[in-house]
């Protein structure tokens, strides 16, 4: 049983298929509008801290200057500048990793009272660009001449041809896999269809050409934001040393091998005819194409969201997993759709297959999905209130709208199905066509069938029944060779009206078939949908998680409620042994996110200065699963320890452990909550 349909055109589209096309533009146009209107909020990493704060007035000048993250990102000499009033450099440019996502830059000596402004431009874990400002004072704010550019990083021309890029590569990606794994899966014989071919070839050309252009992109992108630097080799070898780079090179690599595989899958395996042979191959080309599918899909997850946050470890493979259902899913739709459109007839069990593969990557897409969502929002606060949460309900929404869909399509197979099994009118008319059609490929001629144009006569003339004059001799000379001329170009005209007819009889045999015209109709709306919701995925790649955003207001809040100030706080001890009672006193100044100093003292309980023997210290912030953070003050004098130069990278309540060793068995561990910044 063969399920047909027509080639597309102005009547193949019925008022409902004009209207879904006009309404997919639509919705397409007005989020491809606003979305782009908020394109240069990319951050997925953001600002928790900094020493000084901003805002802050000091006494003197500080040694450094050092900014705490909300995740680690990629920092370069010249990533944070440091600006007096007048505009003048005055860091040294060089910085330095803090630990604990925080990084620093040193300052020059001899700094003059007044306002200075902090500017810094990083690329987050995740691949992402992030930039900002934020001032402090020496002495007493001053005017400033600073000027900052209002444009982003990541934003302008240089981020709009990124984001359209990135969203080339994705869908090149869904159509390359989802389109192969088709004709594997679902019908082999598609293999040998002109049609499906060129949309396979179509998504491995698209993903390739955004995958170089995103790769030559990458250093404006970050960096400056001029399109001439995209052609800057000596920034490309910058590029080529980041994780984002290495991702974008693998993946070229991996492409390669997926030419292979298309060539062989068209190529080789179209034209076995030994069954053997070709389901041997078939299997090879699964086994081979789905270890090329995980590798490509492997390189968004490793240089992406997946690799940052809690987690890393699962969300990784859940992506990848995420992202093959979705190109199953959605790749086969298109496959499916343009099958139906193009291609001549298309097995009903095929239909059937495709049906069961696309249930089985929804219902993937809903596991994978649902822990996605948990990891990047965290909360029901953050799924409401962030740009990501709402994008997130957003791409929901329209997974529904394109389940409700696919629930049709479903029921339309079902009806073909069941046709199939008890032959249909429109079904044996189909067959018939089909099998005289392979008739007459195997005959040098057409058999017409139209008595007004004497066709009976030239076709008996065309099999050598006749000619000549009726005699059936060769008259020979150049009059026998002009009649034959004409005879021939008589038959090739003949077999075209003849082809002509027959592609008009099938055509309307396919278009009085309602349940083939539901079932296109169907899943036209399906793919139209497809289209919107990889627009929004798309974006939800370039935007700052909620988690993130949420972790990034509570710590801001919370500095701005909670003055800093040196942090004191009294532990009495008993390590059981002899002498091992009394207190230590820890003095953390200036008590902030960022360098501080800390002091520890030891008194025994009449309160002279205890001379113990060790003395260990650890920071930990159980709410951010950050820490411990150890720290080995050093002794100074009797019964005082120091320790220089201690990172706290964001404001919260932490928990302070102190370990006192008063002989070579006799120790204890304290601890007490205490907040910080």
């Amino acid at each position: 049983m063969r399920t047909t349909a027509p080639r597309p055109g102005p009547a193949s589209l019925t008022g409902y298929g004009r209207l879904l096309l006009v309404a997919v533009a639509l919705i397409g146009a007005v989020l491809g509008s606003v979305l782009a209107a908020a394109a240069p909020a990319d951050a997925h990493a953001a600002l928790t801290g900094s020493d000084p704060k901003q805002g802050a007035v000091v006494d003197k000048a500080p040694a450094q200057v050092s900014l705490s993250f909300s995740e680690k990102v990629a920092m370069s000499d010249g990533s944070v500048r440091v600006l007096d009033p007048a505009g003048k450099r005055v860091d040294t440019g060089k910085t330095s990793d803090l630990g604990s996502n925080a990084y620093g830059v040193k300052l020059k000596p001899g700094l003059p009272d007044g306002t200075f402004t902090v500017a810094y431009q990083v690329v987050s874990a995740d691949s992402h660009p992030i930039s900002g400002a934020f001032t402090f004072s020496i002495g007493a704010p001053s005017d400033t001449k600073v000027s900052l550019s209002d444009q982003e990083v990541g934003g302008g021309l240089v981020g709009a041809l990124y984001g359209f890029a990135r969203y080339i590569s994705y869908a090149g990606f869904t159509i390359v896999v989802g389109g192969a794994a088709f004709v594997l899966g679902c019908w082999q014989r598609g293999a040998g269809v002109r049609p499906l071919q060129r949309l396979v070839v179509g998504g491995w050309l698209s993903l390739t050409g955004a995958t170089l252009v995103m790769l030559l992109l990458r250093a404006p992108y970050t960096g400056s934001g001029k399109l001439g630097d995209a052609f800057d080799l000596a920034k490309l070898g910058d590029v080529l040393q980041t994780k984002t780079g290495a991702a974008l090179v693998s993946r070229l690599l991996l492409l390669a091998a997926a030419a292979l595989f298309i060539a062989v899958l068209f190529g080789a395996y179209e034209r076995r005819e030994d069954a053997k042979e070709k389901r041997d191959l078939a299997f090879g080309l699964a086994i081979g194409g789905s270890v090329v599918a995980i590798g490509i899909a492997a390189t968004w997850a490793l240089a992406e969201h997946a690799s940052t946050g809690i987690q890393a470890g699962i969300a990784m493979p859940v992506d990848v997993l995420h992202l093959l259902a979705v190109a199953a899913w959605l790749g086969g739709l298109a496959a499916l759709l343009l099958c139906l459109y193009r291609a001549p007839m298309i097995d009903a069990g095929a239909v059937r297959r495709f049906s069961r593969v696309a249930f089985a990557s929804v219902v993937t897409l809903a596991a994978t999905g649902l822990y996605q969502s948990w990891r990047q929002v965290g909360s029901w606060t953050a799924l409401v209130e962030t740009r990501y949460g709402q994008l997130l309900l957003v791409k929901i929404g329209l997974v529904v709208v394109l389940v409700g869909i696919a629930s049709v399509s479903r029921r339309w197979t079902g009806r073909i199905a069941g046709e199939a099994g008890g032959m249909a009118p429109e079904a044996a008319a189909a067959a018939v066509v089909e099998q005289r059609t392979s008739t007459k490929k195997k005959k040098p001629v057409a058999v017409a069938h139209s008595s007004k144009t004497g066709v009976s006569a030239e076709v008996e003339i065309a099999e050598g029944k006749g000619g000549g004059g009726g005699s059936g001799k060769s008259t020979g000379g150049k009059g026998a060779d002009s009649k034959a001329d004409g005879q021939d170009k008589r038959s090739a005209q003949l077999a075209r009206q003849q082809a002509a007819m027959d592609s008009a009889r099938e055509k309307r045999i396919r278009d009085a078939d309602p349940h083939r015209s539901g079932l296109r109709r169907s899943v036209f709306a399906e793919a139209g949908v497809a289209v919107v919701l990889l627009a929004v995925t798309t974006i939800l790649t370039s935007t700052e998680p909620g988690r993130t955003e949420e972790e990034a207001k509570n710590a801001s809040s919370t500095s701005a409620q909670q003055p800093a100030g040196p942090v004191k706080i009294k532990i009495p001890f008993d390590t059981g042994g002899q002498d091992g009672k009394g207190a230590v006193r820890l003095e953390l100044t200036p008590g902030r996110t960022g360098s501080n100093d800390l002091h520890v003292f030891a008194n025994r309980p009449n309160g002279s200065a205890f001379d113990i023997p060790e003395v260990k210290v650890s920071f930990t912030l159980k709410s951010k699963d950050l820490g411990p953070l150890p720290v080995a003050p050093d002794r100074i004098a009797t019964g005082h320890w120091s320790a220089s130069g201690v990172q706290i990278p964001m404001a919260g309540k932490w928990q302070v452990k102190v370990t006192v060793r008063t002989s070579d068995i006799d120790q204890v561990t304290l601890d007490k909550n205490v907040q910080i910044g």
